[in-house]
């Protein structure tokens, strides 16, 4: 979840979102809900068969029999409760054969042994983390990876403990960790540390694990990790485990407090900076979670990109992301915003379509709902965007999804930074630079434009903003503004 609080603005009515808002590239509907049901949507899994399941904070699972339907009645849904009495339910999977959610002190299995539509088992299939009664005790999930393990992300303990918690109140393990509990096992154990709020978990088209984050203490801004084994991403809470026998991250030190991400890549041991950051307002205030687009082209040309929701703005972002010197980082987009409410989570159903959950229960977003389900649909138009961004030797390759006419290139605004690293909460762009930019050359097709940069800096982002370029055939740039986290040189 997020960890702040604003004023809710009040778009009126958001049956659809505006032209101007989808650029006439997606259609949005939004599914009217179970009379007298809170629909906080906090979780989303595509059944075999087509079926919607949708788990809420207040601990229910519901199935929506026609996910697709349209116009989206409640009676063209088709809403059946499936599962209830659970703890502030935050994620769920479809996974051999069963719905599992993550409640705040366990994974729990659920299925329907007697095929009367209402689960029957509730069986606990991960435990071990710690539980003190804190309000942000918040646990995400689960991910299964390739080989069938288990993966969840816990959020720091932040607030007042309850006395009743005995030792955990004293000390909440793997508090600011991801965990991950081995195919045949219940019981979870550490295996990344150094989170603040790790709402969004989910795996690349590669199988690779990746989890968003918030700013606050030690985050400068919003990041998004590549979460790997014994990876410390830098939140000094989590080492009070780091010392355990069965930690696989080793402890680095006394945190050095004040120093800027680039130093802190190269000061603090076994420090793993994100693969992205996302600039604060301009790319959002507060991910969440995140999807692959595995449609095969059917919600357009993003295909193996990861979506990522954005609580604050309500909306989604983009990433694009490729390996360089062995290790991820890549460029963040903006999508979508103005949607009805806070975005927690996201799926893709069998059309392609993507439905966004969302609930802004305990901090504000814009909007004008406080939960809700919507459906974002292409309209098989493609948006002139930039598809990918990747960085180069010498500077950087843009590549558009439609041909690009001539422009003026030296028009465009760039410029890199990065970000403190302290205790204090957040960071602003700090180091400034204008990007050095020379011979920009669109190649004949159109569809490529690199650039050359003088001034290239690890650990630092570059953020472009295009000018008002168009397409061959008139369409203006749906979003011009790109951010590129450079970990590493080419």
């Amino acid at each position: 979840m997020v960890m702040r609080s604003l004023v809710t603005i009040c778009f009126g009515a958001l049956l659809n979102l505006s032209a101007q808002e989808t650029g006439g590239y997606y259609r949005t509907l939004t599914y009217e809900l179970p009379r007298g049901v809170n629909m906080e949507a906090s979780g989303l899994a595509v059944l075999p068969d087509g079926k919607l399941a949708v788990s809420i904070r207040k601990g229910e699972v519901w199935i929506i029999q026609n996910p697709s339907a349209e116009p989206p009645t409640a009676e063209n849904l088709g809403y059946q409760l499936f599962a209830s009495g659970m703890h502030e339910i935050l994620g769920m999977a479809w996974h051999e054969g069963a719905l599992y959610v993550t409640q705040r002190s366990e994974v729990t299995r659920l299925r329907d042994t007697d095929n009367d539509g209402v689960a029957d088992e509730y069986l606990c299939v991960a435990h071990g983390w710690g539980v003190s009664g804190a309000y942000h005790e918040y646990a995400y999930g689960p991910v299964f990876d390739r080989d069938g393990n288990m993966h969840n992300t816990l959020n720091c303990s932040m607030g007042k403990k309850w006395d009743g918690a005995g030792e955990e109140a004293v000390h909440t393990l793997w508090r600011g960790w991801s965990v991950m509990t081995p195919k045949g096992s219940t019981k979870a154990s550490g295996y990344s540390a150094g989170f603040r709020s790790p709402c969004g978990i989910g795996l690349n088209a590669e199988g690779d694990l990746f989890g968003t984050d918030q700013q606050g203490n030690w985050m400068g801004t919003n990041p998004l990790m590549h979460i790997r084994k014994g990876a410390f991403f830098g939140h000094a809470d989590a080492l009070a485990d780091a010392g355990r026998a069965d930690s696989p991250v080793k402890h680095p030190g006394k945190l050095p407090d004040g120093i800027t991400v680039a130093e802190a890549m190269q000061k603090v041991p076994g420090y793993c900076p994100p693969a992205v950051w996302f600039p604060y307002v301009k790319l959002g205030q507060s991910p969440t979670g995140l999807r692959c687009d595995e449609t095969g082209g059917k919600f357009g040309p993003f295909e193996k990109q990861l979506f990522v929701g954005e609580f604050v703005l309500s909306g989604v972002n983009r990433v694009f992301l490729e390996k360089v010197g062995g290790e991820y980082q890549g460029a963040c987009f903006p999508f979508i915003s103005g949607l009805q409410s806070a975005v927690l989570t996201l799926n893709f159903l069998k059309d392609g379509s993507m439905v966004v959950g969302q609930s802004n229960r305990g901090w504000n977003s814009y909007g004008n709902r406080s939960f809700g389900l919507q459906r974002l649909v292409w309209s098989g138009r493609v948006p002139l965007e930039v598809q990918k961004l990747e960085a180069l030797r010498e500077g950087f390759r843009f590549t558009f999804t439609r041909p690009v006419k001539a422009a003026d290139w030296s028009q465009t605004r760039a410029q890199s930074y990065t970000y403190t690293y302290t205790a204090k909460y957040g960071s602003p762009e700090v180091n400034p630079e204008t990007l050095r930019l020379s011979d920009w050359q669109l190649s004949d097709d159109g569809l490529v434009l690199t650039v050359k940069c003088a001034n290239l800096r690890a650990g630092h982002v570059h953020e472009f903003e295009l000018p008002a370029v168009s397409s061959t055939s008139g369409d203006p740039l749906w979003h011009r503004l790109s951010a590129y986290t450079l970990n590493r040189l080419p």
